[in-house]
Formats: C-alpha cells, sequence, structure tokens
C-alpha cells in the first residue's frame, strides 16, 4: 500500500505583537517533503525576516539537492551573529522525508524534535556536527525510517519555555512536559491529524503562559499514514446521457463525498434513487451562502459556485478556518484540509447564468474555478489533485 506524508503546522504570535518571529515552510518535491521550522532572535518583523530567511533558504538548497549537513553549514555561515550573545540571529529544524518514510534532520539549538511510534517516544542516536564558525550552538543530524503511524513532532521554544515562572512550573513546561502531553493525546485518538495535533500543543503552551504568550510559539507535526481521499463533484455532464457516468463514479468511490452544486445533486439523486434534504435551520438563519442539504453517503451537499468561489479565495488568503462561522464553506474547507488525495469531477455542461458570451470558452466559471481550486491546493496545502471534466 501507497503512504502518504501529510505535514502541517499551528502557531501564535508573541503577545502584543502582530509578526510572528518563528517561520514553518513546507514543500513537495517529486522525492517526498521537505520542511523546515525556523525561529528568529527576538520577536516582531526583525525576527520574522531573519526566520522566512532561513526557512526558504533551507527548502530551496534541499529541493536543489545540496546534502543537509551541508545545507545547515551554508545557512549558520550566511546568518550574522548576534555580538553580545554570540549566538545565531536563527535557530531551525530542517527536515527532508522521502515518500518510503526515509527522514534526515538537522537541528540548531531548536528543542529537540520527537519520534512518536504506538503512542510511544521512540529514543533515537544523534550525531553532534562540529560547528566551524565561533557560535555558543549545537547543530545535531539524525536519521531514520518512519514506519506508518509514525510521527514527527518538533516545536520552537516558545512551547517548551511556556509558563516559565509560574508557581508549578518554575523552569516552563519543558521538553520532557511536551513529550508526555503529546503521547496523552495521541493515547486518546492515535489517528489526530498533524495539524490537529499541533493546535493542541500550542494551545496548551498558550493556556501555561495564562492565555498571553510570552513567545512565539509554532509546533509542526509530520505523519505518515493511510492517505485520506476525497471525491468532490460539481457540474452537470456536457451530455445527459453521461448522467448515469457520473453517479456510478460517485457510488463506487471510497472515501469522503463531497456534491456541489443543485444541478448536479438533483442528477445524482435520482440516478442513486437517495432523496435530498435540504438543511431547514441554515435557511432559516439566512446569511449570503445557500443552505447545505443531506444525501446519505454524501459528507457534504452545498450550493456550487458561490460556495466554491468563497472557499477558493479562503484558501487563497489561508484564512484560518477555526475562526470561521460554521458555513458550507467552512464544512467543504474542513474536508479539503483534512484530505491527501481530491479528485474533482467537473461537469462541463454550460450554466448560461454563470457564462459570459464574450469570454473564451475555457474561461467558463466553472472550471476555471476548479483549476484554481487544485493548483492551489497542490501548491500552498501539499495535497494531490486529479481533474476529470465529463
Amino acid at each position: 500500500m501507497q503512504y502518504v506524508l501529510e505535514a502541517d503546522y499551528y502557531q501564535n504570535c508573541k503577545y502584543g505583537y502582530q509578526s510572528c518571529g518563528d517561520s514553518y515552510y513546507s514543500m513537495k518535491n517529486e522525492d517526498g517533503i521537505i520542511c523546515v521550522l525556523a525561529d528568529g532572535l527576538g520577536s516582531g518583523v526583525k525576527a520574522s525576516v531573519l526566520a522566512t530567511l532561513t526557512t526558504t533558504m533551507a527548502a530551496g538548497f534541499i529541493n536543489a539537492k545540496m546534502d543537509i549537513k551541508r545545507v545547515a553549514e551554508v545557512i549558520l555561515e550566511t546568518l550574522p551573529v548576534c555580538s553580545y550573545r554570540h549566538i545565531g540571529y536563527s535557530t531551525f529544524t530542517i527536515i527532508d522525508a522521502k515518500h518510503d518514510g526515509f527522514v534526515r534532520i538537522i537541528e540548531h539549538d531548536n528543542p529537540h524534535f520527537v519520534l512518536l511510534r504506538n503512542q510511544q517516544v521512540v529514543a533515537l542516536e544523534k550525531q553532534e556536527i562540529p560547528i566551524k564558525t565561533f557560535r555558543k550552538s549545537h547543530l545535531y543530524y539524525s536519521e531514520f525510517t518512519m514506519q506508518p503511524e509514525d510521527r514527527v513532532i518538533y516545536y520552537s521554544d516558545g512551547i517548551s519555555q511556556a509558563g516559565m515562572g509560574v508557581p508549578h512550573l518554575p523552569l516552563g513546561w519543558q521538553e520532557k512536559g511536551v513529550e508526555e502531553f503529546i503521547v496523552s493525546q495521541l493515547r486518546e485518538n492515535n489517528f489526530i491529524s498533524a495539524r490537529e495535533i499541533s493546535k493542541r500543543v500550542v494551545m496548551m503552551a498558550r493556556e501555561y503562559d495564562g492565555n498571553f504568550p510570552a513567545d512565539d510559539s509554532t509546533c509542526a507535526a509530520l505523519y505518515l499514514r493511510n492517505p485520506r481521499r476525497t471525491l468532490l463533484i460539481t457540474g452537470p455532464p456536457y451530455k445527459k446521457e453521461h448522467d448515469p457516468v457520473l453517479a456510478e463514479i460517485a457510488r463506487t468511490f471510497t472515501g469522503r463525498k463531497i456534491i456541489c452544486g443543485g444541478t448536479t445533486a438533483a442528477i445524482l439523486s435520482r440516478e442513486l434513487k437517495i432523496p435530498i434534504h435540504v438543511n431547514l435551520k441554515e435557511v432559516r438563519r439566512g446569511g449570503d451562502i445557500p443552505p447545505s442539504a443531506d444525501m446519505e453517503g454524501f459528507d457534504l451537499v452545498s450550493e456550487g459556485t458561490i460556495t466554491l468561489s468563497r472557499a477558493l479565495r479562503a484558501l487563497e488568503e489561508n484564512a484560518s478556518v477555526d475562526n470561521m462561522k460554521d458555513s458550507p464553506v467552512k464544512r467543504l474547507l474542513r474536508i479539503l484540509l483534512d484530505s491527501d488525495i481530491i479528485e474533482f469531477v467537473v461537469g462541463t455542461k454550460i450554466n448560461e447564468a454563470h457564462q459570459d458570451p464574450a469570454l473564451p470558452k475555457d474561461l467558463e466559471i466553472r472550471r476555471s474555478i476548479m483549476k484554481q481550486f487544485a493548483q492551489i491546493l497542490e501548491k500552498n496545502y501539499l495535497k494531490t489533485t486529479k481533474l476529470l471534466f465529463v
């Protein structure tokens, strides 16, 4: 079976700041996933710039096939050193993970990453690499092969130092406390997503700081598991004779299923002989987003163009789904972001209400939106997408 690597993160800014001094960057290539977490010295814009410089440099070098140890050396040679404390202006954790689960990690002054297997912390030997420049710091290298359901969790020191000075945590949460918390969360739900476990760690650190974060705090996770598949169907087929084909695609698909579009839902309801029930609570609630409906066997049934356009805009703006009000758009985004492989089946029958005769046919709204969906989900959210026009 082909497993997938899920990579995600969550972060909070230091209280009173708009810019986060931590930076997380990930990218997918033909070999696997590259993830970098950097913590800029201090807080605010200056720290953010230095951290972002570190993450983008590291990911670019790894993607260019540079050896991970040499990448770390180049970054250390490039970043300035604080003249007072003799430490680099950014700490970092660089992860180069292959599709087969082989992982290489370089750490520079961040809290140590943790490998979790069977809801337990796995002890690993780390190689300390001498640093040629004059710095009060350490560089550690690790390599190992992840097994299915393994997780690698790593974070900035805003997590491990959270709560420092309070009576029951005089030295802060510390790495051991963070590890114990992660283990407890996995024992409650061993299939928790990379983003959700990262969020829980960050929110626990925030709670220890009295909900006024004393430092920028970021947690990220890498999770090797079975792929989560989603099918999104929107638009009626070009020919009415193809309606049964559309229904067969929906019927035989294994995974979560979404319908976007009233006409599409009516076709599938008729062909599959499944009734549609409009959510009357959403109708009574009103709002500018059309209500969803329920169909047995489908995780979401929504209106088409408006819902898809709003969801696409949220993805482009990297909007926080957690802060959205409940709506079909929010539920659509949750399903998509929780998926690894997303298959879009797009009907090509032109809806005259959404078609501008002055535009080329290829720019018809529905098809244009779905192409943009596929592009942004792959580029910004590391998803695998497939587009089928019927």
